[in-house]
């Protein structure tokens, strides 16, 4: 045991949203019961990546008697991790988050556009759409302009494919549900075989829903060549909101 730097978690101000996670490149966090924890003290080296991803502040540094930091532990753990991430692709995690609050949402159509015979038209140009079920080879992704959008987003915005989805390739995943570092590695994978224009991603207002975008510029920053980068953020009446994500502005160029 040794005096050191480690994380420590309020765990009355964490709210589970998992973007620390996606910071550590350690994996020394994870969610438990709806909270972040840490795996293992020797798995954390102090050096508070995952603080700056926190939007409730649940995250400081504090110097305590602890297991001395191990780096092939460290790899081991990682290599461990995408094993079972290429034996099960994705793996479920259901815990509480404000993206799980039940909330009725009134609403009062207006009956002139419902007893309208005119139809909207589909604007999807591909299939699948999954990014668990997507071949990284897929041809509808070379030279393409990717749109990756969170699972909800389509049933709460009533015009994503008109406004969102004509003319561009589709990806559609939670960063919630499903696991973020197998996301970021297949999107990685895309990136480096297609040569993909630009990247627009949108995703729902929930803080855990912003992960996808963080996966996103990650994925685009491992690629390193230059892509424009957008982000729109949908609110759960299914209206557009801020377009930017954890300080991001809404439009960012990626390498270059």
């Amino acid at each position: 045991m040794v005096s050191r730097s480690l994380v420590r978690i309020n765990e009355e101000n964490c709210t589970g949203c998992g973007l620390c996670i996606l910071a550590c490149a350690e994996g020394a966090l994870k969610i438990v019961d709806g909270k972040a924890k840490l795996v293992d003290e020797k798995y954390c080296d102090g050096l508070g990546a995952c603080i700056g991803e926190c939007p409730e502040g649940a995250i400081t540094i504090e110097k305590r008697e602890a297991r001395e930091f191990d780096e092939k532990a460290v790899e081991e753990h990682l290599r461990e991790k995408k094993e079972v991430f290429a034996v099960h692709s994705v793996h479920p995690i259901h815990h509480s988050c404000p993206s799980a609050q039940v909330v009725h949402l009134e609403r009062r159509p207006n009956e002139e556009n419902m007893n309208s015979p005119e139809k909207s038209e589909s604007m999807l140009s591909q299939w699948p759409v999954q990014l668990t079920l997507l071949s990284t080879k897929a041809p509808f992704f070379e030279n393409a302009d990717l749109l990756v959008a969170a699972d909800c987003v389509p049933f709460a915005y009533a015009n994503f494919h008109s406004d969102f989805l004509k003319d561009r390739a589709l990806v559609i995943g939670c960063p919630k549900l499903d696991d973020a570092e197998f996301y970021k590695e297949k999107l990685t994978e895309i990136f480096k075989r297609s040569d993909i224009r630009s990247v627009t991603v949108v995703n729902m207002e929930v803080p855990c829903c912003f992960g996808l975008y963080r996966l996103v510029k990650e994925a685009l920053n491992s690629w390193g060549k230059d892509v424009l980068l957008k982000q729109e953020a949908i609110s759960i009446k299914g209206e557009k909101t801020s377009t930017r994500a954890a300080g991001e502005p809404s439009l960012v160029r990626i390498g270059g």
